[in-house]
């Protein structure tokens, strides 16, 4: 069972290493297309490494309405919980 913020940091540390985010912007509120510029390939890129964390497996529509990292945050904390 993950916290919120360890969900935070886990994909913080995400876009950071693997997808060159700077830190400073990598906040709760950051945009994913405009502030972090996420693309939707990254997106399923960034899907594909939290199925692998999480070891769930992540629907298309547990997505549609993302638009903030924090959105992200809470998809997967009700993603996890569902599964248990």
């Amino acid at each position: 069972m993950y916290t919120k913020q360890e969900i935070f940091n886990e994909i913080s540390n995400i876009l950071i290493k693997d997808f060159d985010c700077k830190p400073e912007i990598v906040k709760p509120d950051a945009k994913l297309v405009e502030d972090l510029d996420l693309d939707s390939i990254d997106a399923v890129d960034l899907v594909v490494r939290l199925q692998k964390i999480i070891n769930v497996r992540v629907k298309p529509e547990d997505f549609k309405q993302i638009s903030t990292l924090q959105d992200v945050v809470d998809a997967i904390e009700k993603i996890i919980n569902s599964a248990n």
